[in-house]
């Protein structure tokens, strides 16, 4: 429970970020990572382990392309 706590706080601080300095782009991949990562989530509950790993994947491309866009 803790690491989902920390992954949605870092995920939420990388859109309020994206937001303050006015990167729109930012905060669209911080906004499509969050949503793959609650997807992924319910692939979990459902236990669907190939569409967890599809999501979870797409999810770190999205953040991952957010802090890029947020830091160049």
């Amino acid at each position: 429970a803790v690491i989902i706590v920390f992954g949605a706080l870092i995920i939420g601080g990388l859109m309020a970020a994206s937001m303050t300095f006015g990167h729109r782009n930012g905060f669209l991949f911080a906004l499509g990572g969050a949503t793959s990562a609650w997807i992924s989530g319910n692939a979990l509950l459902i236990d669907r382990p190939r569409i967890y790993a599809l999501f979870v994947g797409i999810a770190a491309v999205l953040l991952i392309a957010s802090t890029i866009t947020l830091v160049v």
